[in-house]
């Protein structure tokens, strides 16, 4: 069957599974979830342009140009996995707690300065969005970087098995999904699959040499290291983040002072992307990019989707990073900000989410070290900030709704806002009246 479905695909190489988005002649998996049977919508895919139909639900089998197979969602998985043992090209594989998309983000943007390369769009990176991304892949690519995300143990270790990835990199590891994983320890080891996978296919890892936790991971497995020592096959050296990240890099057998090296002057806040940029950077490298490309590359690279976000409004200076939130991302976002130099100064934070039995613990750490960091202009939006902010001067909010009022009223001007939180939260809401 995958093999019939295969043949196909080679000759129609888009598929598809949402009737919205249908190409002529792509084929389309009917996926479940829980609130949603795309089985039912088969015959309107057909009807659309698709010429085949991949269905697991007998009674939607018109004629030969349904596919019935035992589950739609494994024939998907099946046939990326096919496609993926008929690629040549390099795949590089990136998981981490924080940092993953823009990591992804960036690589692209580098690597995009030599050669043609395919990388998950936007944060499609589960057991639907991997294969998806796999299938993406054409003849005329050149390399491809799969981002993989996990909420729960095996997931990694599944979506490597899928993308078979021959390099692998985790940004870090921290506390996020910590109700899924089963607390801090179950996130190190759902995430330390992908060097797992990396270690028995004898492929190599890119390490930040700066995290302590990714160098006892990653030893006895080949690898190539960045950060800001000298001892990192590729080194970095901070500037500053006003707001901005600057910075200087080079590989470790360039003879050339990296204070000789010109300054890249990225697009993206907070010292805390440093390691990100240094990442793409590294890779760059590792694939015989110039120095030029890379810098153009790391410089071109703009953030989008709430995601580190600059915004220069009429009244204010908005850093956003609403997308998503937990207590690493957010400890880091708060140290970055409390350190630059802009006058008048606010933070806005909504609720850190799936963070399980840790979530009080974690919520009263965040409101303590902006106590600690001497921030006092503070919104907070959520149920638990609102209990871990109660005894503070920090206004409180249950809905972004209620914060989007309040700021309404209050006619903030000439201020640097940093707006951080869940996306469930919705503190994108608030952007329009600062």
């Amino acid at each position: 069957m995958i093999q019939k479905l295969y043949a196909h695909f080679l000759e129609f190489p888009y598929v598809c599974t949402d009737t919205r988005d249908i190409k002529p002649n792509s084929i389309f998996f009917a996926l479940k979830g829980e609130n949603f049977n795309a089985n039912q919508f088969a015959e309107k895919a057909i009807q659309a342009g698709c010429s085949l139909a991949v269905i697991d639900e007998e009674q939607y089998k018109i004629d030969s140009r349904f596919i019935l197979v035992d589950d739609v969602l494994t024939a998907l998985q099946e046939l990326a996995s096919y496609h993926r043992k008929q690629l040549s090209i390099p795949i590089i594989s990136i998981t981490g707690s924080n940092g993953k998309t823009t990591s992804k983000e960036l690589m692209n943007a580098v690597l995009s300065e030599k050669y043609k390369v395919q990388a998950t769009k936007g944060n499609l990176n589960n057991h639907i969005g991997v294969p998806l991304t796999l299938l993406s892949i054409t003849k005329e690519h050149e390399m491809a970087i799969v981002e993989m995300g996990a909420n729960h143990q095996g997931e990694i270790a599944m979506l490597c098995n899928l993308a078979e990835p021959d390099y692998g990199m985790i940004t870090n590891i921290g506390k996020a999904h910590l109700e899924g994983f089963g607390g801090a320890e179950g996130v190190i080891k759902a995430k330390s699959e992908m060097y797992t996978f990396i270690k028995q296919s004898n492929g190599a890892l890119f390490v930040n040499n700066d995290n302590e936790l990714l160098k006892g991971l990653s030893k006895g497995i080949k690898q190539i290291t960045y950060g800001t020592s000298d001892e990192c096959d590729f080194i970095g050296k901070f500037i500053e983040s006003n707001p901005f990240v600057k910075l200087k890099c080079k590989a470790k057998s360039d003879s050339t002072s990296i204070d000789d090296k010109p300054e890249i002057a990225t697009q993206l806040i907070g010292k805390y992307n440093l390691e990100n940029i240094l990442a793409a950077a590294c890779i760059g490298n590792h694939f015989q990019l110039s120095e030029e490309q890379i810098k153009a590359g790391l410089e071109k690279y703009v953030p989008s989707n709430n995601r580190s976000q600059v915004m220069q409004t009429k009244r204010n200076l908005l850093l956003l990073d609403a997308y998503n939130a937990n207590p690493s991302s957010m400890q880091a976002a708060i140290e970055n900000f409390a350190q630059m130099n802009q006058p008048n100064k606010m933070v806005i934070l909504g609720d850190m989410l799936e963070l399980g039995t840790e979530s009080t613990k974690e919520h009263e750490a965040i409101v303590a070290l902006l106590d600690k960091k001497n921030i006092t202009n503070v919104v907070l939006v959520g149920w638990h900030f609102t209990e871990a902010g109660r005894n503070t001067s920090a206004k409180t909010f249950d809905t972004s709704e209620e914060a989007t009022n309040y700021l309404l009223q209050q006619e903030i001007k000439n201020t640097t806002i940093l707006i951080k939180g869940s996306r469930g939260i919705k503190l994108e809401k608030v952007v329009e009246v600062l």
